[in-house]
């Protein structure tokens, strides 16, 4: 079969014919010259599905056609491309153009997908144990960090030894919320950095990490084995029972349990200060040049790209091996 002309209204799906891929169908775009994705199943119906993108040239000569989908209309929107198929019934869906650990990755969605992704939930107005403002301390590293913008809360951007938000009673660290896409807490668990994090948080009176996902969404993971996940997440809970892991579903739910959290922390600091230890890590002395980190982090098997900005991560890593 030669290849499907760039004016075909026709979304085409076909078997991947690398047996070496996780990915076993190949969906091809009538735009342009066509648009080719690796993916994971033929129509994302209950959940999205990410989208590997390939060359055109790469569609197969002879290709195993499994589905033709004809199409009232493919048109790109902003960072998404629009697909509305020319049936009564799973007839909508968009392939969306995101940002996950610094580089670019499609999915593939339905609308009820992403209501799913939003849920109609309305956070609560109360103040969290009836504190009237709470400081909130928020890593100088994060680069899109919640605002708290509807809630009783004041932030200020320092230099945590861990964590992202953090809560301070007398200049000394006494909570602190790390905060994770499930992409990030997925290579973490894998690559032993998340690891290193919860050593560093299991030494404060009261840490926990939040995910920006359902736990569910782990078992629909297609660049990392689930089932490594899964159990790599058990083992560091077992490891580390002082620290929770908390799954929200959204950013903006996982926003609400990192302020309600911080403020129960610092209640019952408050109620329990004469039994309370206080000890916060101590950040290593001598800072170490991009080279320096990456000959290190190699040295010792950890994961890093061979230019570019060096993850967080890494320099905590460090850190934490030089901490004397």
């Amino acid at each position: 079969m030669p290849p499907v002309p760039s004016q075909s209204v026709e979304l085409i799906v076909a078997a991947n014919p690398d047996e070496n891929s996780r990915l076993p169908y190949l969906i091809r775009l009538p735009m342009g010259a066509g648009l080719l994705f690796a993916t994971s199943d033929v129509w994302p119906r209950t959940k999205a599905l990410y989208c590997h993108r390939l060359d055109i040239a790469d569609w197969p000569d002879d290709p195993i056609v499994v589905d033709r989908v004809e199409l009232r209309s493919c048109s790109r929107r902003g960072a998404a491309i629009d697909v509305v198929a020319a049936r009564s019934r799973e007839n909508r869906s968009q392939l969306v153009h995101t940002m996950a650990r610094g580089r670019q990755v499609v999915f593939w969605q339905r609308p009820k997908t992403r209501k799913q992704s939003r849920p109609g939930v309305r956070t609560p107005t109360a103040r969290a144990a009836g504190i009237p403002e709470l400081d909130i301390i928020v890593d100088a590293h994060e680069r899109y960090p919640y605002t708290f913008a509807d809630k009783p809360a004041r932030t200020t951007r320092e230099a945590l030894a861990c964590g992202d938000y953090g809560l301070k009673v007398a200049g000394q660290l006494i909570a602190a919320v790390e905060r994770k896409a499930l992409s990030d807490f997925a290579s973490g668990v894998l690559n032993s950095t998340l690891k290193y994090q919860l050593t560093e948080l299991a030494a404060l009176p009261r840490a926990a990490v939040v995910v920006e996902e359902r736990y569910s969404e782990i078992f629909a993971l297609s660049y990392a084995r689930p089932a490594a996940v899964a159990d790599g997440l058990a083992e560091l809970q077992i490891s580390f029972p002082t620290v929770p892991i908390a799954f929200c579903q959204t950013r903006k739910l996982a926003q609400e349990y990192t302020y309600r959290y911080l403020a129960a922390a610092f209640t019952w600091f408050v109620d329990n200060a004469d039994a309370a230890t206080v000890f916060e890590p101590t950040p290593a002395t001598h800072e170490p040049s991009s080279a320096e980190l990456r000959a290190w982090a190699k040295a010792v098997g950890l994961p890093v790209s061979g230019r570019g900005r060096l993850r967080p991560e890494i320099l905590r890593a460090w850190q934490d091996a030089h901490r004397s």
